[in-house]
């Protein structure tokens, strides 16, 4: 209880210290002093003001799309922070990416499911943009750390509830150190205040927001960055492999020796493990 309190004392810290990364939708940035992109800020898939999504597009594209999902237990946490958006952004627009951060509902206003309804709409305003900003609709991948990560392995396990909200097969997915893979069995033990806020007491409902028990037979490939210093995440993470391996399921697992909220934070800065998702993710896209 008192980790899952730290946890999201660490997320709300570094929300507050969120700020605007560009002053304009237009004007070419300097991200790391060499790559010029613009910023493209606050455009709607819904009518809500969560579900808005900004675009980090290079001047000189070379096709693919990075949609990255925030984290903060379903609860807090925000397309701009600067820990978790601007390595990235600085990284894969460097390599002709354009990187697409997205905003969504959260509780107690929006459950789980609803989020992930809210990133498939998302998505599939990136897909349908994507073209815009001289970047390729087919070559789209989602990352999300921690609750996104949830999200994301939640779409991944089951395309059909992207598809419902409009979106199109897209080719890859990373959940980074993913809160949740199966929420039966997590709801089943002891579990942190945190989980019981997302999920409520109605298993019928945990299963119906449980990567693991909604996979489908047809998924993306997925890559599960996992914490060796976080207790379940790794062994959450093996087991969701045995279902998913037996069903021809193209899954990676990474184990890391990073902290959860390292996990996301690191990503992106010069290093092997940067470097390692990177070429995962070229290869797919």
């Amino acid at each position: 209880m008192k980790r899952a309190r730290n946890l999201l004392a660490r997320f709300a810290l570094v929300l507050a210290c969120a700020a605007p990364l560009a002053a304009s939708a237009t004007t070419p940035q300097l991200m790391d002093g060499t790559t010029a992109i613009q910023v493209v800020r606050d455009l709607a898939y819904g009518t809500d003001p969560r579900q808005r999504i900004d675009a980090y597009v290079p001047l000189h594209p070379a096709g693919p799309v990075l949609v990255m999902v925030h984290g903060g237990a379903w609860a807090i946490g925000d397309k701009a922070t600067p820990a978790m958006i601007r390595p990235k952004v600085t990284y894969w627009t460097a390599r002709g990416y354009v990187v697409v951060s997205v905003n969504y509902r959260l509780l107690p206003a929006a459950s789980p499911m609803v989020q992930a309804q809210d990133v498939a709409k998302a998505l599939a305003l990136v897909q349908k943009q994507a073209p815009s900003w001289g970047a390729d609709p087919q070559r789209v991948a989602l990352m999300g750390h921690s609750s996104g990560g949830h999200l994301v392995a939640l779409l991944d396990s089951a395309p059909s509830l992207a598809y419902a909200q409009g979106a199109k097969p897209w080719k890859a997915s990373i959940n980074l150190d993913g809160a949740a893979l199966n929420v039966p069995a997590l709801m089943g033990e002891r579990h942190a205040p945190l989980y019981d806020r997302a999920f409520g007491r109605d298993p019928a409902f945990w299963a119906s927001v449980s990567p693991y028990d909604v996979m489908e037979a047809k998924v993306p490939p997925m890559l599960i960055v996992c914490s060796r210093l976080r207790g379940n995440s790794c062994p959450q993470a093996d087991a969701f492999e045995r279902k998913a391996s037996p069903m021809g399921h193209r899954l990676t697992i990474w184990m890391q020796p990073l902290r959860h909220m390292e996990v996301d934070q690191q990503l992106g800065l010069p290093g092997v493990y940067t470097d390692s998702v990177a070429r995962w993710l070229g290869a797919l896209l």
